[in-house]
């Protein structure tokens, strides 16, 4: 789920979370490109001083999001093309089994060029799918059953949310649009169990041979998460439009997977492989939910991925909570897993404040779960439409992580993303006086593409 807003019990009122977690503030003076800065940020533009004679190559990142707004003007250039499709010519020229995907791929249309944007919560799908199983059944006979304690537990979780959404239905007109948005999308469809939300699809969800749906229009319905994370990851660099973005020499490739609910896990195991098999070398997942009932599918993507070397940066997730304890999937490691993923990176959001505040306070955390921190509060980047915006969370957080690892890759070619990955790790902005800071994380750091650039320097030298 996309920009997941923070849990209620943590904030004062509805109005709180919603303001918190998407402010459409001016960017405040002189905090413009602060995560690109010295400081709390990442020491961005050093790297590039100390970089400066180097030529670089072209580096494809995969954004698995909401939609990109390719046309934004701060985009120009930025966009990954596919060279062996033809644009609006019904052929699927390549062969790659996606018709007219020049710029991607959506996962959440159908041919007809309607779109899916509204979707369910996971539980909310779970608790309709077995509740026609165990809503009438003899508790005593069921007892222990694993499947039927996961029925309880969603139709808990449900009924609870919607019923702390519904003390607000009645003073919705009192409060801000964004508000109001908010609370109906809760009500009709995230927490709504008669909510059908993949019938305009036409596909079989849990089939994953069922593989021939979707569109090819990247953009869809609402493309503000994923044009703002594109930003950040690529936003054309010092022409004074917005804010720059971490990697210079990219493109994005565009797979819109990720509607205003809880993305589906079988569109996020058909990105990843469309990313990796159309040659992007990084993949952007600013997502998350709190279950995952196709497991095991998603995680032999990340595995194909793994294998292919190609990097996955995943957002840690907004619920303030040590995900060591409640994961946020998709995630490292599955109970089934054997060993962990070499190429996957969980990331966590810090801001441009010292001290104990430095952790953004929505941000998740874990010794094990979450591997390093980097800028995600008060992102001022581009958004739908040419125009630009403030917003936070870990969706902020990961791109500034997948555009630095696309920059030190374009410098630094021969050097493979798990090496990378290492660097960004062993590099990292140590803050041993901010109490508690060092055990958020398996790092207990800040991305700082400076200290990386050196150290993939002397590595690359090595080779």
């Amino acid at each position: 789920m996309k920009i997941k807003m923070m849990n209620l019990k943590q904030s004062l009122s509805i109005l709180a979370v919603v303001c918190a977690t998407m402010s459409i503030a001016q960017p405040i003076e002189g905090t413009l490109n602060w995560y690109n800065q010295d400081g709390q940020g990442m020491f961005t533009e050093k790297a590039y001083k100390y970089l400066k004679k180097k030529e670089s190559k072209t580096v494809i990142v995969g954004v698995i999001d909401s939609g990109v707004d390719i046309e934004h003007e701060d985009l120009k250039g930025k966009i990954w093309v596919n060279a062996d499709e033809i644009a609006g010519n019904g052929i699927d020229d390549d062969g790659n089994g996606y018709i007219d995907d020049v710029h991607g791929w959506n996962f959440l249309g159908n041919a007809k060029g309607e779109h899916l944007n509204e979707a369910r919560l996971e539980k909310t799908r779970i608790l309709a799918s077995l509740s026609a199983k165990y809503a009438d059944v003899d508790s005593s006979s069921v007892a222990g059953d694993d499947e039927y304690k996961l029925y309880l537990q969603v139709k808990k979780e449900v009924e609870a949310g919607r019923a702390q959404f519904e003390q607000y239905m009645g003073m919705l007109d009192k409060l801000p649009e964004n508000a109001q948005n908010y609370i109906k999308s809760q009500m009709d469809y995230n927490l709504n169990v008669d909510f059908d939300d993949r019938s305009l699809i036409g596909d079989n969800p849990d089939d994953f041979t069922d593989v021939n749906y979707g569109n090819a229009d990247v953009e869809g319905p609402d493309a503000l998460h994923g044009t703002h994370v594109s930003g950040i990851i690529g936003a054309v660099r010092g022409n004074e439009l917005g804010g720059d973005g971490v990697a210079e020499n990219v493109k994005i490739m565009v797979l819109r997977a990720v509607p205003n609910g809880d993305e589906f896990d079988k569109d996020i195991a058909l990105a990843v492989r469309y990313c990796v098999d159309n040659g992007a070398e990084v993949i952007n997942m600013s997502f998350g939910k709190a279950y995952s009932p196709h497991q095991k599918e998603v995680y032999e993507a990340f595995k194909y991925a793994d294998e292919n070397g190609v990097l996955l940066i995943h957002a840690a997730g907004n619920d303030a909570k040590d995900i060591d304890i409640e994961p946020n999937y998709p995630t490292s490691m599955y109970s089934f897993q054997e060993s962990p993923l070499d190429h996957f990176v969980t990331i966590g959001a810090s801001t441009k404040n010292k001290g104990p505040e430095m952790v953004a306070s929505f941000s998740n955390f874990g010794a094990k779960g979450v591997d390093v921190f980097a800028p995600g509060f008060e992102i001022y980047n581009t958004v739908p439409q040419s125009e630009y915006m403030n917003l936070q969370g870990t969706s902020m957080a990961a791109p500034m992580v997948a555009g630095a690892a696309a920059m030190l890759k374009s410098y630094f070619p021969a050097l493979s993303m798990k090496e990378i990955k290492e660097v960004m790790y062993n590099t990292s902005t140590k803050y041993p006086k901010v109490e508690g800071f060092a055990d958020k994380s398996v790092t207990g750091g800040v991305v700082n593409l400076l200290k990386a650039a050196k150290a993939c320097k002397k590595l690359a030298k090595k080779k």
